[in-house]
C-alpha cells in the first residue's frame, strides 16, 4: 500500500506545500468524484464543469501554504470549486441558455470524474430537472446542489458557502419553491375523490332531539393535494 494512501487529507496537504511533488495529485484524487459531481451539477454543462474544476484545482495548489485550517480539508476544497463554478455563472449571466451533457459522454474532458448518468427511461426526465435547476438564481443552485444532489448536511454547507446555516435553509426552500413551479408538470396526476359519506352518528328513537353535534357542520372534509417536497 502506498503511504498516501494511509495518510490524511492535512497530512498530504502540508506534505504537498513541504515539497511532495505527488502529494496534492493522491489529494485529488481521494475526492474528484465528489468534485467533478458538485461543479457538473451547480453548472449542467460539461466542458465548463471541467474548466472550472481545473480552475479551482489551480487556484487550491497554489494556495495550499495559506491553509489555516479552520475547516476540513474537503471543505476547503469544495468552497474552492464552488467559487469557480459561480464565478462562471455570473461571468455568462449575458447567456441565459445553458447547454446541457447528454449523460453518456466520454469525452476524455481530464476531469477523471465519473459523470452521473440517469438511466435511459429517466434520461428526459433528467434533462427536464437539470434545466429547470439551471434556471435557478446562482446562490439558490449551489445549496441546492450541495444539500438536495449530494446530500451535504446544512453545517457543512454552511461552511463550504461561507454563509450561516438559517441562509442555507432559506436558500433552499426558496430554491425547492422554485422548482416546484418549474417542475410541477412532472407530477402524477391526484386521484379523483369519490363520493365521501358523512360521519353521523346513529340517532336511536328514545331521543327526543338530534344528539349534539349533528349537523352539516360536525363533519371537515379536507382535502389532500399529494404534492411532493422538491
Amino acid at each position: 500500500m502506498d503511504g498516501r494512501d494511509a495518510a490524511t487529507d492535512l497530512e498530504l496537504l502540508r506534505a504537498h506545500v513541504a515539497g511532495d511533488r505527488d502529494a496534492f495529485a493522491a489529494l485529488f484524487h481521494r475526492h474528484r468524484d465528489r468534485l467533478w459531481a458538485v461543479a457538473l451539477r451547480t453548472l449542467g454543462d460539461r466542458e465548463e464543469a471541467a474548466d472550472a474544476l481545473q480552475d479551482a484545482l489551480l487556484s487550491a495548489h497554489r494556495a495550499a501554504a495559506r491553509f489555516r485550517g479552520d475547516s476540513a480539508v474537503t471543505t476547503w476544497l469544495h468552497r474552492i470549486v464552488v467559487n469557480a463554478c459561480l464565478d462562471r455563472i455570473r461571468r455568462r449571466q449575458a447567456h441565459p441558455t445553458v447547454p446541457l451533457p447528454d449523460g453518456n459522454r466520454t469525452d476524455g474532458s481530464g476531469t477523471g470524474g465519473v459523470e452521473p448518468a440517469a438511466p435511459v427511461q429517466d434520461h428526459d426526465t433528467a434533462l427536464v430537472v437539470r434545466a429547470a435547476l439551471a434556471a435557478l438564481p446562482v446562490e439558490q443552485r449551489a445549496a441546492l446542489v450541495l444539500v438536495d444532489v449530494q446530500g451535504y448536511p446544512v453545517a457543512e454547507v454552511a461552511r463550504i458557502l461561507g454563509v450561516a446555516e438559517g441562509t442555507v435553509k432559506s436558500r433552499c426552500a426558496r430554491g425547492r419553491a422554485r422548482l416546484a413551479v418549474l417542475l410541477g408538470h412532472l407530477r402524477p396526476a391526484p386521484p379523483r375523490p369519490g363520493p365521501v359519506e358523512p360521519d353521523v352518528p346513529d340517532v336511536t328513537t328514545g331521543n327526543p332531539r338530534p344528539a349534539e353535534g349533528v349537523g352539516s357542520g360536525s363533519v371537515l372534509i379536507r382535502q389532500d393535494a399529494n404534492q411532493e417536497e422538491t
